[in-house]
């Protein structure tokens, strides 16, 4: 057995001394979750549309409630929605088949600068999310100014 493998003998050797950048992703590999989540990510289909003022992020989730999906802003231009379908509590059911995806799911959309935060909506309909972000108007061109030459 090698020593890193022992998790409480590599906790305290871990407190002493600097491991090798390779020896500790080969004791801590990704875990299921996280491939889990990457697999969510991905499924996940969505729609992003510019319009003429506005952008919109349409995102199929049937059968997620409404109070179970999240939209958040992170990092002040990363869209965030993420949520739990859930499977309903059935007893004395056994399933022949079992296709539907239950679980976690995510999706991130950067935004772009002239993204209004203060103007967003989002509505649930259908097993469908649609978030509106309205587009910030752009910045009045300055009018030039006539400066009067005076002669000497």
């Amino acid at each position: 057995m090698d020593l890193f493998e022992d998790p409480i003998i590599y906790s305290a050797i871990h407190q002493f001394v600097d491991i090798p950048e390779e020896k500790e992703k080969a004791f801590n590999p990704p875990t299921s979750a996280y491939f889990r989540d990457r697999k969510a990510m991905a499924r996940t289909p969505a729609d992003v549309k510019d319009l003429s003022g506005a952008y919109e992020f349409v995102i199929d989730m049937p059968g997620v409630n409404s109070s179970d999906i999240k939209v958040q802003v992170e990092e002040g231009n990363l869209l965030v929605v993420s949520g739990e379908r859930r499977r309903g509590e059935e007893k004395d059911v056994k399933y022949l088949r079992m296709e539907r995806r239950m679980g976690k799911f995510m999706r991130k959309f950067p935004l772009p600068e002239n993204a209004n935060l203060e103007a967003t909506s989002a509505e649930y309909k259908g097993g469908v999310l649609t978030v509106t972000i309205e587009k910030k108007k752009p910045p009045e061109p300055t009018k030039p100014v006539t400066i009067e030459v005076k002669s000497a």
